[in-house]
């Protein structure tokens, strides 16, 4: 009996102790970060100096080479490029739309943008009735007799009662993504989708689409929520009138492009590989600060702690700068292709998509024993406000990783409640970063990894 309880004790004391030496840690990483963090200056050179940086663009090339230099200077081990080819889709000039009343009259110029891998209009622009729908699902209802030869106008909002923003944003996103080729089955001409946002401006947010190949493909194109509240409410009035709008976007040859990989070796080769990342494209028309430089930088940070404070990982650390997750996903595919042909053991994955906005926890893909020990450390990231850990779900660059080798995946989660203000717009600058939010998000990253890599999942 005596010694089960000395077996116990020394369990309760050896665990205490290590509780106490990973608090340590903690507070020597987020001190590190917060005192000599350098994710603020990285951000601003990438807005600031190389900007927008769509797959395929010159200036995707330029942040490929910037990156590289940046996480040698971070103090990565080594540093290398993963080729691999994207597309290469252009804006071209700018968008333009007009409300024409069923009389023939201007009544009101309207700001668009194009969707990320559409088509364009004709040269002359397109001129149709507008037809207004609230989802996919309403297409049916209406029929071809209803919609041929018409502008469908897709104006599901998203959901302001759910105070997690990305399920609102889940609700919404499909009219956009796929609006087209359902809307075409029924004769439509062009779509016009609301921005996927809770906020109402005058900033339409592009983003991605796709086309089914077996149908015909018509231009697409996302209109500000003020512009969609106006139009809407004139429908009302005028259920005649026309919509007038002129794109110019096209597809060029596809361009060679690269993943930038820096490691960070690992004390024991049997313990594996923890990969941190974000992706390095952004599109063109804003400065991709919260989507997604600041994962980017924040993936770069982690290098530069750990090798500050001497930290010497049981894993090898593998900061990643994923190309194309935008419009195709090229470079998060590449990376579970050569890491699966490599046979590569992956403990986790861990990405930063979603902002640079004070963390509140981390979403996760595994198994229910692992999320268990997850959910363990919590104690550890309270005094950082770091609280939920309780989420389901998984970056998109690593969700080819985990399809491929079964790896636990994790993606940071900021507070939501700003981030669709700028997703995908032009005002998605350096100057809508927060310093100190910035540095925090990439702290609770490199604590998760230190826990990670001393004792699995």
């Amino acid at each position: 009996m005596k010694s089960k309880l000395l077996i116990a004790s020394l369990f309760i004391f050896t665990t205490a102790i290590t509780a106490q030496n990973d608090s340590v840690m903690f507070r020597k990483i987020f001190t590190e970060a917060l005192t000599n963090g350098k994710s603020y200056s990285n951000l601003n050179y990438l807005c600031k100096k190389i900007g927008g940086r769509l797959a395929g663009s010159p200036q995707a090339q330029q942040a490929v080479e910037w990156t590289f230099k940046a996480m040698k200077e971070a103090g990565a081990d080594t540093v290398y490029l993963q080729e691999c080819m994207v597309p290469h889709w252009i804006r071209g000039g700018k968008e333009s739309a007009r409300v024409i009343s069923s009389g023939g009259k201007i009544i009101k110029d309207v700001p668009i943008c194009a969707l990320g891998n559409s088509i364009a209009t004709p040269v002359q622009g397109i001129t149709a009735q507008v037809i207004e729908v609230f989802g996919i699902a309403e297409l049916e209802k209406m029929g071809k007799e209803k919609i041929q030869g018409k502008i469908v106008f897709f104006n599901q909002a998203m959901d302001p009662t759910n105070i997690e923003t990305f399920r609102s944003y889940g609700g919404a996103v499909s009219q956009r993504w796929g609006g087209a080729s359902e809307a075409v089955k029924y004769g439509a001409v062009a779509i016009i989708v609301r921005s996927v946002t809770l906020t109402q401006d005058d900033n339409p947010h592009t983003g991605s689409m796709g086309y089914k190949d077996s149908l015909n493909k018509i231009p697409a194109c996302a209109i500000s929520s003020n512009g969609a509240n106006w139009l809407s409410d004139y429908l009302k009035t005028d259920k005649d009138l026309k919509f007038y709008l002129k794109t110019n976007c096209k597809f060029l040859p596809e361009e060679k492009s690269y993943n930038v990989v820096g490691e960070l070796y690992g004390s024991d080769k049997n313990e594996g590989i923890i990969t941190v990342g974000g992706h390095l494209d952004s599109w063109d028309t804003g400065e991709g600060a919260h989507d997604d430089g600041a994962g980017i930088v924040q993936s770069i940070e982690i290098i530069r702690i750990f090798k500050n404070i001497g930290i010497k990982p049981k894993h090898t650390i593998r900061a990643v700068a994923f190309m194309n997750e935008e419009n195709g996903l090229r470079g998060g595919k590449k990376y579970a292709e050569l890491a699966k042909l490599k046979n590569e053991k992956h403990t986790a994955a861990i990405e930063s998509d979603a902002g640079g906005f004070s963390p509140r926890g981390f979403s996760s893909e595994m198994e229910l024993i692992q999320k268990s020990k997850l959910k363990s450390w919590a104690p550890l990231f309270l005094p950082y406000g770091v609280y939920d850990f309780d989420n389901d779900g998984g970056g998109a660059d690593i969700g080819p990783l985990r399809e491929a080798l079964g790896t636990p995946i994790l993606e940071l989660m900021p507070d939501s409640q700003r981030y669709f203000d700028y997703h995908h717009t032009a005002i998605d600058t350096f100057e809508t970063v927060n310093k100190r939010e910035l540095e925090l998000g990439g702290a609770s990253m490199a604590a998760l990894i230190w826990m990670i890599s001393e004792y699995g999942l």
